[in-house]
Parts: structure tokens; C-alpha cells; sequence
């Protein structure tokens, strides 16, 4: 969540910081005027409290039928006090629950809505086709890659079978970006896939993003995560680090779900927009100082992974308006897909400063004492990479050429061939 102290002495800044995501800014006055209930009942709790005490002396002094009276005294007084500490609690919690409904603060993002990003570079040329262009389930299908049939026989609709090269090309993808990030130093974790309530709350997947989550709703009261950053960001709940050394970094490997519940009759076809897939997920725990910084190398270590699959794409800035509950800045890379002569996000990177960590109460120590770190989260790899590989590497005959970043993992394997 953002900062109260900097709401309380920035209302304005907030609320048009609420405007620029298309939020109601009425929130800002929601929280400030239970601010205002909770220090008052928090000032008259603490100051009966201490008559409280002053009182309890006296009582215990006096003796007989001036006893009893300051007994009956002491008894409202002691009644006034847990009334006012309810206030105090009752207005705190209505203060905190409208604290968390506010986004973060976008920081340098563009104005506007979901198609107002700005393009920043591209990296590559679409190419040229002399023949006529398949799109990735036709060429999967072909390979004995993809079973979308028997995916939604066992599943139902948006989930799918990877099979043979489809298999081996999506475990190519992981393994590649694995290794690239331990590489620079990342930790390898394998992370869970169900999450309790707070880790998912804390990272800002809840609230008005829910509609987007499974729930094990009867007695276990878990989540499936969209995302390994959840588990990642969860992992050091609680803690105090030790960022004097840099940035801790964790590469998280692990089977994402998303409901797509706002995506109906959108990219049915194939493997864009599933119900489950699988991603190797960066995350960076950081000083506030550093975090504009580490955002760049986060960027930039994805550029560095969609080298090794040599195909166009583009780097958007996301307008405001577009942005999750918890980013204030995220730069996606889009992959041209000829088959939709279009590109299509591969990759985002977002810089949360320290919105998930306040929430998720994780802190430094620094001279001026503790402090909330900065998190940031990147993908470096993803099931849906498949889609931008077979297109852009097909061949006339159905065949693709596997990128040469892939092939040290598909066992030189240079071309996929179609099943005769």
C-alpha cells in the first residue's frame, strides 16, 4: 500500500494519482477522515487510559465507603476506556481497508488507458513470408506439438496438451532462462503454486483483480497463483534484509493460473491465453534508491532472453491507466505474430517500490532505522513464447527452425519437423 504519512501531507498528489488510473479519488477522503476518527479516539483513549492508572492509585489508597465510590468511579472510567480503544480499533481498520483499496502511485508512467502506452523501441524486423503464413496451432499441431482437443476433453475449454517437441521446446525455454539468471546471480526457487490469502493480498492480486484468481474456497481457504512473484514477494514476509551487499534477486520457476474471467471469446484459438501455463518469473528485493535501476537491468536481462529466440518485437511503456494495483512503472515486450500481423506481449517488468513490501511488512535496517525494501518482478521466459517461435521460424513445408539461443537445449536439434 502507499505511504499514509505521505497521503496524509499529499492528498492532492494522491488523488490525481487516483484520476491518472481512472480511479475514484474519493477514496483519499475516505481514508483521511478515518484517520482523523482513529487519532482522535487514539488521543482520548490515551489520555483516560493515564487518568486510568492515576485513578487506580487513588482507589488503592482509600478505604471504606470512600473506597466504594471511587470503585463505582473507577468502574465507568475503566468502561469509557475499552469504548474509546474500540473506536480507536474500529476506525484504524476502516482507515487500513481504504489505505489498501488505493494503487500504487504511478511514477514517470504515460497518461491514459490501456491503448495510450507509448513504444519505446523496436528490436527487430517482422519478417517477409513468400508462402502463405500458419498460425501456431496449425504449425503445433502439425509438429505433434499442441493437443488443444484432448486439453479441453480433460480440462475443458483454454487448457491444452504440449507434447513431444512441444514439451521438450517449453522445458528448452525454462531451462534457458533458469540458467541466464543464475548466471547473474539469481537464486533458483522452485515456488508453491497455492498461497495463503495474506501472500495474495499482500502482493495486490485481490481486491479488484479477484475475479482473475482460483480459490480453494471450503476449508483450505488458499489460492492458485497467477504468478511465482506472489510466492517470491510472501517468502520474506515479516523480515528485516540485509540489502548492504545489493539486491537480493530470486528466479522463481513454477505453474501460473488465471481464470481470464474479463477475456471471453478473446484468443480462443491456441495458446495465448490460457488457463494454465508455466513461467520462470524474476523478482528483486531492493533499496528504494535503487530500484529506477534495478528496473532497467530487469528490462534488460529480458532483453537479453528474447535474444536467444531471435524474434521482432517492441518495448511498450504502460499507460497509467493500465497499470496493476501494485506497479508504478512496467515496460512489457511484445513479439510480432505473423499469423495476427500484431505483436503480443511476451514479457513485462514492473517496479512496485515499496507498495507490496508496507503490505507485506518487509524492511531494511538504515541509519535512520527501518524501512520498507522496494520489490520489482520481471518474466524471463513463458509457455506463450511457443506461440512467438513457431510463427516467426516456420517454414514452407511446416517445419520450424529452432533458434539457435534453443538449441544447446533441444539437443542441437536445429529444425522441428512435421509429423508425416
Amino acid at each position: 500500500m502507499i505511504d499514509l504519512r505521505f497521503l496524509r501531507e499529499n492528498p492532492d498528489a494522491v488523488r490525481d494519482a487516483q484520476k491518472a488510473r481512472r480511479r475514484d479519488p474519493a477514496t483519499v477522503d475516505a481514508v483521511l477522515s478515518a484517520d482523523s476518527r482513529w487519532r482522535e479516539a487514539t488521543a482520548q483513549f490515551e489520555s483516560r487510559r493515564a487518568e486510568q492508572k492515576t485513578f487506580g492509585k487513588q482507589v488503592a489508597q482509600a478505604k471504606g465507603e470512600e473506597k466504594q465510590a471511587l470503585l463505582a468511579q473507577a468502574k465507568e472510567l475503566s468502561a469509557e476506556v475499552k469504548r474509546l480503544e474500540a473506536e480507536a480499533a474500529e476506525a484504524e481498520q476502516e482507515r487500513d481497508a481504504a489505505l489498501r483499496a488505493i494503487p500504487n502511485i504511478a511514477e514517470g508512467a504515460p497518461e491514459g488507458l490501456e491503448d495510450d502506452y507509448v513504444v519505446l523501441e523496436h528490436v527487430g524486423t517482422p519478417r517477409q513470408f513468400d508462402f502463405p503464413v500458419k498460425d501456431h496451432l496449425d504449425l503445433g499441431e502439425g509438429l505433434g506439438a499442441i493437443d488443444m482437443a484432448r486439453g479441453a476433453k480433460v480440462s475443458g475449454a483454454r487448457f491444452y496438451f504440449l507434447t513431444g517437441v512441444g514439451a521438450q521446446l517449453e522445458l528448452a525455454l525454462l531451462n534457458a532462462a533458469m540458467d541466464q539468471a543464475a548466471g547473474y546471480g539469481f537464486t533458483p526457487m522452485i515456488t508453491p503454486t497455492l498461497v495463503l490469502p495474506e501472500a495474495m493480498e499482500g502482493t495486490g492480486f485481490l481486491g479488484e483483480h479477484a475475479d482473475e484468481v482460483y480459490h480453494l474456497d471450503k476449508d483450505d481457504d488458499l489460492y492458485l497463483v497467477g504468478t511465482s512473484e506472489v510466492a517470491l514477494a510472501g517468502y520474506h514476509a515479516g523480515e528485516v534484509l540485509d540489502l548492504s551487499d545489493g539486491p537480493k534477486r530470486y528466479a522463481g520457476w513454477s505453474a501460473c493460473y488465471r481464470r481470464e474471467a474479463g477475456s471471453y471469446g478473446k484468443d480462443t484459438r491456441g495458446i495465448i491465453r490460457v488457463h494454465q501455463f508455466h513461467k520462470v518469473e524474476m523478482f528483486s528485493y531492493c533499496r528504494i534508491e535503487d530500484a529506477y535501476e534495478e528496473h532497467q537491468r530487469l528490462l534488460a536481462w529480458e532483453r537479453e532472453m528474447l535474444a536467444k529466440i531471435d524474434v521482432p518485437y517492441r518495448i511498450i511503456d504502460t499507460a497509467a491507466g493500465d497499470l496493476g494495483t501494485s506497479a508504478a512503472r512496467k515496460f512489457d515486450c511484445e513479439a510480432w505474430v505473423p499469423s495476427q500481423n500484431a505483436y503480443r506481449e511476451l514479457t513485462s517488468t514492473s517496479n512496485t517500490t515499496q507498495f507490496q513490501a508496507r503490505r507485506l511488512n518487509i524492511r531494511e535496517r538504515t541509519e535512520d532505522g527501518l524501512r520498507p525494501v522496494a520489490t520489482l518482478n520481471g518474466t524471463l521466459a513463458t509457455t506463450r513464447w511457443i506461440v512467438a517461435i513457431l510463427e516467426n521460424h516456420q517454414q514452407a513445408d511446416g517445419s520450424v527452425v529452432v533458434p539457435e539461443g534453443l538449441r544447446p537445449y533441444m539437443g542441437g536439434r536445429e529444425v522441428l519437423e512435421p509429423i508425416r
